[in-house]
């Protein structure tokens, strides 16, 4: 059962994620927070643990974004931030604090759901397809970039690396580049390693970090 907590200062919104969450077989919601301190101090509380925390970035006091570094710094608790704002600044200032995932409040229930369920998973949400436009405004520079944190990338690897700066998933990846899943993976994985990035999310975090993508402003 995957333990889920809700943190946003509008009661009925949190009410809305509750039912969508407790109408899952396999999670409940196990915490609820009007804002970033209480949070913190929620989930802090909790044994065991919550395993996935929905934070809204927008709330009086301590904000979303100091909460999911404050949640993050001391507990196994993941972090998917909510927003109705698609700025990009955000999604770096969330990954920065520790986010596992960034989704937008109006997106559809199964997506939050699935988010949910893949950030439990281990792996990381950048964008899903109700946030590709948030991710669209970040485009490959044409000239490579001289970082140290990107020069132990193969052609193929930096190719893949922008991919999924652009939000693509893995699938995405293979129908973009022709190549089978196990193939994608594979250079997924060994670009997470030569960057030495916890998940796909903040090795798209260095990407952008370095220059390589940028926002199209």
């Amino acid at each position: 059962m995957i333990r889920v907590a809700l943190v946003d200062d509008q009661q009925l919104i949190r009410a809305g994620f509750r039912m969508v969450v407790d109408s899952q077989d396999d999670m409940t919601v196990v915490a609820e927070a009007g804002d970033g301190a209480d949070a913190i101090d929620t989930l802090a509380s909790l044994a065991p643990p919550a395993d996935v925390a929905l934070v809204d970035v927008r709330m009086p006091g301590t904000d979303g974004i100091a909460a999911c570094q404050a949640i993050t710094a001391s507990s196994p608790t993941k972090v998917i931030i909510l927003t109705t704002f698609d700025l990009d600044e955000y999604v770096v200032a969330a990954i920065r604090a520790g986010a596992s995932g960034f989704l937008l409040k109006d997106a559809p229930p199964e997506d939050l759901l699935g988010a949910v369920r893949t950030v439990h998973a281990g792996d990381a949400v950048i964008a899903p397809s109700s946030t590709r436009r948030l991710l669209a405004r970040v485009a490959a520079l044409p000239d490579p970039v001289d970082d140290v944190r990107l020069a132990a990338l193969t052609d193929r690897e930096r190719e893949v690396l922008l991919l999924m700066a652009r939000g693509l998933s893995n699938q995405e990846i293979c129908g973009e580049l022709h190549l089978a899943e196990p193939t994608v993976k594979t250079h997924v994985g060994r670009v997470l390693a030569k960057l030495g990035a916890r998940d796909r999310v903040q090795a798209v975090v260095m990407a952008y970090e370095a220059g390589l993508v940028r926002p199209l402003g």
